[in-house]
């Protein structure tokens, strides 16, 4: 099976060595991913057109999105964070979980997501 590793290009991937995305077969794997912003909510939209735009690189959508997995600094803001997301996936419904993390990679982060997709 081929594999296709995907990269935006970020100051991380090399050095740590990951790829934002990994396509083997139908199966798509979206690395753990993060935008700026002034709060969660528009760090979830900038998130979110990354896993959209990842996606059409790898040859797949949003509709293909199986899971998602968020991770929070606040669990406040699960709601502006679920009102991002439903804006997004409302129609589509991957199983998601939402999870409190005492942090992220930086401190001006508030929100993470990744996210599995099968392309049909």
């Amino acid at each position: 099976m081929t594999r296709q590793n995907i990269s935006t290009g970020s100051k991380w991937e090399p050095l740590i060595g990951y790829s934002r995305a990994v396509r083997i077969g139908s199966n798509i794997h979206i690395s753990g991913t993060t935008a700026s912003g002034e709060n969660a909510y528009e760090q979830t939209i900038g998130i979110l057109k990354t896993l959209k735009d990842v996606l059409t690189e790898a040859g797949g959508t949003l509709n293909d999105v199986v899971k998602t997995r968020i991770y929070l600094t606040n669990i406040d803001d699960w709601e502006i964070v679920g009102k991002a997301h439903g804006e997004v996936f409302g129609d589509i419904r991957p199983a998601t979980v939402m999870l409190e993390v005492s942090r992220l990679i930086d401190p001006t982060l508030f929100v993470e997501i990744e996210a599995e997709a099968i392309v049909q």
